[in-house]
């Protein structure tokens, strides 16, 4: 198989938004399956709700399109009924960190053997535009209207903590490392996070006096700082912005693991 032959064409058109980066994400992770050899009818795509979530309705193999927040509690139980199956999730931050948040720590305390891929846009896309997890302080939602006073989770830092044997993150923008970092999360054993900050230009961009969906991108790039680099900049004694998140992979150690295949 190649990538594109992983796709569901009788589902297109996809209903994502114009310049969503939730596409691109798709199409790393399809790349990085491909070269896994992987048979379709041993991988099983499964999500919650939301932008993200409709992600394994255009793949063609088995899946499911299961409740808000829960799709890590199903992941379990599919991987657990059948250890030799290859268990991918897609999921957005809303869906993870809020209410999915109980399933998400305990899946990395677990330890359970799945990848999960988060699209993070920093906002919930799909169910209005609200505020999330991870909505930056002082951007603007439906329900912060003058400026999220909360500060954002820190996903990564979240599920190193809860004991994740692989953590990375990278963005829309960088695509081969992003493919690359999907690719050693599903060759290691135990619970791999990879999350994707990416651009949702309908309900994040337009709130956020990003004119262009290029802006968002833009922005997403030069925020973004490699680990290598904020390790420097802390042993130079140097202060790190409080609006820039780190990229790379973030740990990958080798914690016993449940569900793996034998």
């Amino acid at each position: 198989m190649t990538y594109e032959d992983w796709f569901r064409k009788d589902r297109l058109p996809h209903i994502y938004c114009a310049g969503c980066g939730n596409g691109t994400i798709i199409n790393c992770t399809l790349a990085a399956i491909d070269q896994m050899n992987w048979n379709k009818d041993e991988t099983v795509f499964i999500s919650g709700i939301g932008c993200s979530s409709r992600a394994p309705g255009y793949i063609v193999t088995d899946s499911l399109h299961t409740t808000h927040g829960r799709a890590l509690a199903f992941a379990t139980g599919v991987k657990l009924a059948n250890p030799k199956l290859n268990v991918v999730i897609f999921t957005g931050d809303g869906d993870l960190a809020a209410i999915g948040g109980n399933h998400f720590i305990h899946a990395c305390r677990r330890n359970i053997d799945i990848t999960v891929i988060c699209m993070n846009n920093q906002i919930y896309g799909m169910t209005g535009g609200q505020g999330s997890p991870t909505t930056p302080k002082g951007c603007f939602s439906t329900t912060t209207p003058y400026g999220s006073a909360e500060s954002p989770f820190d996903l990564c830092e979240l599920a190193i903590a809860a004991g994740a044997n692989y953590v990375a993150r990278w963005t829309s923008y960088h695509v081969k490392e992003l493919e690359k970092a999907v690719k050693v999360g599903l060759e290691t054993p135990g619970f791999s996070f990879i999350e994707a900050m990416t651009q949702c230009p309908t309900n994040f961009g337009r709130r956020n006096k990003f004119k262009e969906v290029l802006d968002q991108v833009e922005a997403l790039k030069t925020h973004a700082l490699l680990k290598a680099k904020r390790d420097r900049m802390i042993e130079q004694g140097e202060n790190i912005p409080d609006d820039f998140f780190i990229i790379g992979e973030l740990i990958r150690r080798n914690r016993p693991a449940m569900g793996v295949k034998t």
